[in-house]
């Protein structure tokens, strides 16, 4: 992702301290299996631990329920099915920015991705 491909999305990581971006990277990587800065949504469907909701947990939304509203984080601006790296970058840049502790972030972001 370094290479230039997604320069806003670098940008906004720059924001993050060392431990929170290689986090981030670490996780998307893991699901861009062919190195392109993309992952189909319908990879990290299994993957997306909505078992561990709140509101699928009270019975209140399925599993499916959860990561379709999870899925609308992502803005897909060009329609093609695949979280972006720069549209993961930037939900999780988000999503740091609430979290004061660095190892609870870390924790939050691996324990919603099954590995």
């Amino acid at each position: 992702m370094a290479d230039g491909k997604c320069l806003k999305a670098d940008l906004n990581v720059a924001q993050l301290n060392a431990v929170r971006k290689q986090a981030i990277f670490e996780v998307f990587s893991g699901y861009d299996r062919d190195g392109s800065g993309t992952v189909p949504a319908s990879d990290l469907k299994g993957a997306y631990a909505a078992h561990l909701h709140p509101k699928v947990q009270s019975g209140e939304l399925s599993e499916d329920e959860v990561f379709l509203d999870f899925l609308t984080n992502f803005t897909d601006k060009n329609r093609d099915g695949k979280v972006h790296w720069d549209e993961w970058c930037n939900y999780y840049t988000a999503v740091s920015a609430r979290i004061a502790n660095d190892e609870h972030f870390v924790q939050l972001l691996r324990s919603a991705w099954r590995s």
